[in-house]
């Protein structure tokens, strides 16, 4: 038991130090079945359901370090103490299912000896190394399963369990899909923006129109906030059928980098498709090209520059003369 206590005084100061800390960190609950080698058992070999708490902390985009602890819930009666990390193979996508590897140290704490071999200590310390599966859901929850596999440290046994966990995710990965807000004066275009130039006895009007759709994170959907833009774009390449648009997609720098360029890409092709399907607009005069995260405009360090980064833009500019 001063093994389950010491562990809990260091998982109480891991989630003080992870709730004041900037970065990812989660806490949740578990479930596991245990079956140990028969080579530490008298009659047969121990088994144990564990209920339990863990807490994690994440030291980059796909590596989290954790703490658990499982307590005796049913059959042999022995506690499980663990530390490991966790791999995220393939976490450009949280909502879909991704697999991840775990490795790190599990110690078992017999609560009853009496059918331990002789000389037996009532602890043992195992090399811990698993495989799994997890997602993430709203609000921040993720759930996992996983496989492990332990092998003795400081013994030759060789032992298997699995592991159900609920976590709850705090800070950056916590947060639901941006909502996008209301388009400032400079992207929310109501009028098209007019430039002047002057020749003599007449003038030259340079109109400009401006498209900026922003996009919800890992979204390629077109919000209707952005209807008024693209009423004023479709509106113009009507009235100046002799002009092509490009549009260009962008992401911000969360993902792996061949995923952000294939997700700039269908951003593009999903305000394309806008315009070709809602307003008729021929396909033929507009390409659509994705950039990836290669060309942020704002810091990729807060939940609001990575907003402005998720975007598709696009501009046209024609000249009207006017005659005195």
């Amino acid at each position: 038991m001063k093994s389950a206590k010491g562990l809990l005084g260091a998982m109480t100061l891991v989630i003080a130090g992870a709730a004041t800390a900037a970065d990812d960190w989660y806490l949740g609950v578990t479930a596991g079945h245990y079956d140990l080698d028969g080579e530490r058992a008298i009659v047969e070999d121990h088994n144990s359901v564990t209920a339990g708490v863990q807490v994690g902390k994440y030291v980059s985009d796909t590596l989290a370090l954790e703490l658990g602890y499982g307590a005796n819930a049913g059959h042999d009666n022995f506690d499980v103490l663990s530390l490991n990390g966790l791999l995220w193979l393939n976490n450009s996508d949280a909502t879909n299912w991704s697999p991840y590897v775990l490795f790190g140290l599990n110690q078992y704490d017999f609560q009853d000896a009496s059918n331990l071999v002789l000389d037996h200590d009532d602890r043992s310390t195992q090399i811990m190394v698993g495989v799994g599966m997890g997602t993430r859901f709203d609000y921040g929850l993720e759930f996992r399963a996983d496989l492990r596999g332990m092998a003795g440290h400081d013994e030759d046994g060789e032992d298997v369990g699995v592991q159900f966990s609920l976590n709850k995710v705090f800070g950056s990965k916590s947060a639901a899909p941006a909502r996008v807000a209301a388009p400032v004066v400079s992207q929310a275009i109501a009028e098209p923006e007019v430039e002047v130039e002057q020749e003599p006895e007449q003038e030259v009007r340079t109109i400009t129109v401006r498209l900026n759709v922003e996009f919800e994170f890992n979204k390629d959907t077109v919000l209707a906030v952005y209807g008024d833009q693209l009423d004023a774009i479709a509106a113009a390449m009507k009235a100046q059928d002799d002009i092509d648009l490009v549009l260009e997609g962008h992401t911000d720098s969360r993902g792996a980098d061949q995923y952000n360029m294939s997700l700039s890409d269908r951003r593009a092709k999903a305000v394309k498709a806008k315009l070709v399907e809602d307003y008729g607009i021929p396909a033929a005069r507009i390409s659509a090209v994705g950039y990836g995260e290669t060309q942020p405009i704002a810091t990729n360090e807060t939940d609001e520059g990575r907003a402005r980064n998720r975007r598709v833009v696009g501009e046209m500019s024609f000249s009207e003369v006017y005659n005195f």
